[in-house]
């Protein structure tokens, strides 16, 4: 009891600091990996290591011997499984005010401008019931999305946008990417989203825009070609039955500089319908 009350006597200022350090990261760590295939992952590597203690405690020692080295080959097995987790959260952290600069630099009025292009091509494509699909990239590069399809470098306007996406026009099938002001290419060729919580009645498109969501800060804007719906999709989210002025607000407030939070949580609990 005593060594009990001298070791927090002698504690210091850098034990705390460093205390609350490693307290931050494995709780941003658990942040990262909730509600993904690592979570499941990580309670199975937990009860490995359980199981790896007790076989020592009972002096099971070929179970002990597989499960030690089990484990040990599982290091470099872990960092192949959880290779997207890892790259999320180091992305993440490369994105961090810390490192980096706002993603947007331009006037607010010339945005204002690319916003109400955007809008108004994605008011009349819903209208018609073309399909589309625009993906807006931020700070993380999106360059090898660019090179699958075809590069564009022209200024965003409704009517490019809407003959983009006309049907049976060599660039209608995939997605646009636009940076800024900016379409730098069109039919690109997204990662399809494998989650499970997916709505069904969801197409190819829908996963697609959520799937590169997953994978980068970026934000899409989806089109549905059987309803003319409009949905956006923001960190693997995506809320559906969007009408153009929420989109409008939804765009210019992306194009703002951010105060640590993502603008898709913003407006999602108002204004959205999470499938």
């Amino acid at each position: 009891m005593q060594s009990i009350i001298n070791s927090f006597i002698n504690i210091r200022i850098r034990d705390i600091i460093d205390i609350l350090i490693v307290a931050f990261v494995l709780y941003r760590i658990l942040l990262l990996i909730k509600e993904t295939r690592a979570e499941q992952l990580m309670k199975g590597i937990g009860i490995l290591l359980v199981l790896t203690k007790l076989s020592e405690w009972a002096e099971l020692y070929t179970i002990n011997w597989i499960l030690s080295n089990a484990m040990t080959v599982g290091t470099l097995a872990l960092l192949i499984v959880f290779q997207p987790e890892l790259r999320r959260g180091l992305e993440s952290l490369g994105r961090s005010r810390f490192f980096t600069k706002s993603f947007v630099d331009i006037r607010t009025e010339n945005m204002a401008n690319v916003v109400d292009e955007i809008v108004e091509a994605c008011a009349s494509l819903s209208r018609q019931k073309i399909g589309a699909l625009m993906v807006f990239e931020r700070q993380t590069g999106l360059n090898e999305i660019v090179e699958t399809g075809t590069k564009i470098n022209g200024n965003v306007s409704a009517d490019l946008l809407i003959n983009i996406f006309i049907p049976n026009t060599p660039l209608h099938d995939g997605a646009v990417i636009i940076k800024d002001n900016i379409i730098k290419a069109a039919a690109c060729f997204l990662p399809l989203s494998e989650s499970s919580a997916i709505s069904r009645e969801l197409g190819t498109r829908h996963r697609a825009a959520i799937g590169i969501t997953e994978r980068s800060d970026s934000l899409a804007v989806i089109v549905s070609e059987e309803t003319g719906a409009i949905s956006v999709a923001e960190n693997g989210n995506i809320s559906r039955y969007i009408d153009p002025e929420t989109l409008k607000e939804i765009l210019l407030n992306m194009y703002k500089p951010k105060n640590g939070k993502d603008s898709f949580l913003k407006w999602r609990s108002k204004y959205g319908k999470e499938e």
